[in-house]
């Protein structure tokens, strides 16, 4: 187990790609921190998978939990703080940092409202920037070296039309982790992107559902099929563990090739 003794937040993790995390996380022999906003039963689901692959978790809000429970909106930078003083409390430290929650709002880019472009880069970017500060203040204090991976997207490269603020959270994500890459690179902090491309989720249940659309979306994959929340959480593991030391700055792309061979329908 290569993360044995460790201790993982992953935000945004009661379903979807981040719980896949989480359990990858755990498996490898991780204490697990389970963050949500607004489903505390997809949390309970996921904590009931960790302790069933024995690990140990600490579970955000949820009645059921074995300690604390925390509800964090990473749209908000009290809130996030709060996660990563309480996280820490619990556990006596953190080591491992996994940016994972992120909205989208669809619209022309003309119809977008203010409104939806702070709610997206908020919860992308602002509250990525804030967490990641506040764990990396934390390393600073108590004197060690520390992990963050960053879940960003194709579209960190890739143009989505309608989905503007996305696409800018993401390219702002891309720069912000070639940066911290430098400047964090002395304090022995490592910081990298892994960009999924398009992943089975409870968010694509309508285009999972519709044969036209997924048909056309394959046609776009070179490898024939969508992700599955595993495939990310095999790449962060790797990120997370003592073989990606020298390894900071990058984006990996977990897209079955789909960055290079797409086109607009």
């Amino acid at each position: 187990m290569k993360l044995k003794d460790k201790v993982a937040l992953v935000t945004g993790s009661s379903q979807g790609i981040g719980q896949g995390i989480v359990l990858r996380l755990a498996q490898e022999g991780a204490n697990v921190i389970i963050n949500y906003r607004s489903h505390p039963e997809g949390a309970e689901d996921t904590l009931a998978k960790v302790e069933a692959v024995g690990g140990k978790c600490y579970m955000a809000q949820c009645p059921k939990s074995h300690g604390f429970t925390i509800k964090a909106d990473l749209g908000s930078v009290s809130e996030l703080q709060q996660l990563i003083t309480e996280s820490i409390e619990h556990f006596g430290k953190l080591d491992i940092l996994v940016n994972n929650a992120g909205i989208e709002k669809h619209a022309p880019f003309w119809e977008v409202t203010e409104a939806d472009y702070d709610a997206v880069m908020n919860v992308n970017l602002k509250g990525v920037f804030f967490a990641t500060q506040a764990f990396v203040q934390h390393l600073i204090a108590t004197n060690r070296t520390g992990k963050i991976i960053n879940i960003s997207s194709v579209h960190e490269e890739l143009p989505f039309p309608n989905f503007a603020a996305y696409c800018t959270s993401k390219g702002g994500m891309k720069m912000l982790t070639r940066n911290l890459a430098v400047e964090l690179g002395a304090l022995g902090i490592t910081i990298n992107n892994v960009a999924p491309g398009a992943i089975a989720t409870p968010i694509n249940t309508k285009l999972l559902n519709n044969p036209e659309k997924l048909g056309a979306l394959l046609q776009n994959i070179p490898l024939g099929r969508l992700g599955q929340p595993q495939d990310i959480a095999s790449m962060v593991a790797f990120l997370a563990s003592a073989d990606a030391d020298y390894i900071t700055g990058s984006t990996f792309f977990v897209d079955g090739g789909l960055l290079w061979n797409y086109q607009e329908q």
